[in-house]
């Protein structure tokens, strides 16, 4: 869970977008909506998945200091 609590609610956000735009893709009747509606649920997919990279990348990097301050 990140320490900022706003990360979670740009999450909660971004899947509510992504919904939303399935849900236009779904109900589309021409070719640019379907389109765009893909593309909001393709770009929060991404979106979401790039901030749950960046908790386990300062996990990690938290992990690296406290096995360097332990040998160091």
């Amino acid at each position: 869970m990140p320490k900022d609590p706003g990360a979670l609610a740009v999450g909660i956000a971004m899947g509510v977008f992504g919904l939303a735009g399935l849900l236009l893709a779904a109900g589309a009747h021409d070719n640019e909506m379907y389109v765009f509606g893909f593309s909001l649920a393709g770009f929060a997919a991404v979106f979401i998945f790039g901030m749950v990279k960046s908790v386990f990348d300062h996990k990690d990097a938290a992990l690296v200091k406290v096995r360097s301050d332990d040998h160091g």
